[in-house]
């Protein structure tokens, strides 16, 4: 290790989550998988909400420009005097350092700390962050009164400029605080010795590898893991840590002796024998639900902690894509029909009026996981009241290509425990989504914001060039999701003996 060890509070909510990924972050910084293109759009999201929460203290003033440690601190101290609120307050203590995102003075010399979070309700994880920068400001010689958590009103309609009090809901967990503190010392003294090492700690898999988020280091971590070991166990990882605390790490080599589920049950056979797991009788029921012509259908759509336009909520799912892929038999080649929005002005009625048209009167409509479709053609029909009586024609349509997959009427040991279509799709076709720009629904979300809506804070939008190709990244990606379920059915039918 070379240099002196800041023990900042990002370090500090790592060390909590695993020292392991702590010691990482310290001394081998570059072992850790940069975050992709849709991480950074959350990212990037966070800051957006925080310059708005500044709207909330006109008079305040900005420490956020500051990049260096030192000048920051320095700069921090010199404005306190002026009693005004402060954005980007940084203090440090020993080998500790903290910024809060707002410090507002009350009284004539304490302050109460404001966190914002781009989240839409109180985690237990800000307690820890805001501990510690309460820890750091008292050490530091800044007297603190009150800590609060102000994050994302998800009640709050948007109705001309954004009105930050309304979009900001503020909640007090002084008392939590105080709770936290009472061996954060301890926690903070455990943290330094771990770094100090020369190398990292043995820590065993745990909850810890994905909560409270999925730790960058999962992925190393879980590698000396069989191909398909007992996380990839349907159900919640309760029985899948049992397992693996006693030494069982491969689903096939699963003693009798546990109480599995039914479909834990499947999974094992299908390990076992490496052949499928086909329930005909499941599958000739869903098969006999369908009415043709089949309409297959997906909608790609992006939500933003901040709304975009009036009438719009925080997070509110907004389409702006969509792909339908029609078919009327088995044996014809299916038709394609598409819309991809042309800009950020609201696409909502543009894309209802072109889906009202693609779908057709009657007929089956197949999405995978239905409750994300019809959630978005109901919010649709809120909001366009001129559309819902069609909606409500369109919804008892709707069949979900989930069901026999979540079901396990059919199962493949290469689904590794997954029923998305992402997982089932390579595992009953010869199609994947593999080596494409765009391969998941977030990705798609965040590439859209990023040739309409600068949410990268670009210094230059993106080029023509660009824009056009991901917009064929887009649309292939949208049409993947469509034409895979075709192929899906099509692979279901004969796994039936219908073909």
């Amino acid at each position: 290790m070379v240099g002196k060890i800041i023990l900042s509070k990002s370090r500090y909510l790592a060390g909590l989550q695993c020292p392991k990924y702590l010691w990482y972050l310290v001394n081998a910084r570059e072992e850790i998988s940069e975050p992709d293109f849709a991480t950074r759009f959350i990212f990037n999201q966070g800051i957006r909400v925080g310059e708005c929460a500044k709207k909330l203290y006109p008079a305040g003033i900005d420490l956020g420009n500051i990049r260096n440690l030192k000048e920051q601190i320095i700069k921090t101290r010199e404005v306190l005097s002026e009693r005004k609120p402060v954005f980007e307050a940084g203090c440090s203590y020993g080998p500790v350092y903290s910024r809060a995102d707002i410090l507002v003075p009350v009284n004539t010399d304490r302050w109460d700390i404001i966190e914002v979070k781009s989240s839409t309700q109180l985690k237990e994880e800000y307690i820890d962050d805001v501990s510690f920068q309460k820890y750091c400001f008292i050490k530091a010689g800044i007297s603190i009164r009150n800590c609060f958590i102000a994050h994302i009103n998800n009640s709050y309609i948007k109705n001309g400029d954004i009105d930050p009090k309304g979009l900001f809901s503020k909640v007090d967990i002084t008392e939590e605080v105080e709770d936290k503190l009472e061996d954060i010392e301890y926690r903070i003294s455990e943290m330094l010795e771990i770094v100090k090492k020369s190398g990292p700690p043995e820590v065993a898999i745990g909850k810890q590898c994905y909560e409270p988020y999925i730790c960058p280091l999962k992925q190393k971590c879980w590698e000396g893991l069989p191909d398909n070991h007992v996380f990839n166990l349907y159900g919640d990882k309760t029985r899948s840590m049992q397992l693996y605390s006693e030494g069982i790490l491969s689903i096939k080599d699963i003693p009798d002796r546990y109480n599995l589920s039914l479909k834990q049950q499947i999974q094992r056979e299908c390990e076992k024998t490496k052949k499928p797991s086909v329930n005909k009788k499941g599958i000739l029921a869903f098969m006999d639900s369908l009415r043709f012509p089949l309409y297959f259908l997906d909608f790609e759509t992006f939500s933003t902690a901040i709304p975009l336009f009036n009438g719009t909520k925080p997070y509110q799912k907004m389409p702006f894509q969509y792909s339908i892929h029609v078919l009327h038999s088995m044996n014809e080649k299916p038709e394609h029909r598409e819309f991809l929005a042309g800009g950020l002005e609201d696409p909502r009625r543009e894309l209802l009026s072109g889906l009202k048209e693609d779908l057709g009167d009657e007929g089956s409509v197949i999405v995978y996981y239905e409750q994300f479709e019809k959630g978005v053609l109901r919010e649709l029909a809120s909001e366009f009241p001129g559309y819902s009586e069609w909606v409500d024609r369109v919804l008892p349509r709707i069949v979900d290509l989930y069901k026999p997959f979540g079901n396990f009427y059919y199962y493949n040991s290469s689904q590794r425990g997954s029923a998305s279509v992402k997982s089932v799709l390579p595992a009953i076709t010869d199609l994947s989504y593999e080596g494409m720009e765009i391969a998941n629904g977030l990705a798609a979300s965040a590439y859209f914001l990023y040739i309409y809506g600068n949410f990268y804070n670009l210094k230059e939008p993106p080029g023509a060039g660009e824009v056009e190709r991901i917009r064929k990244s887009l649309i292939e990606y949208c049409r993947m999701d469509t034409l895979g379920m075709v192929h899906i059915l099509g692979a279901l039918s004969k796994e039936a003996g219908l073909q």
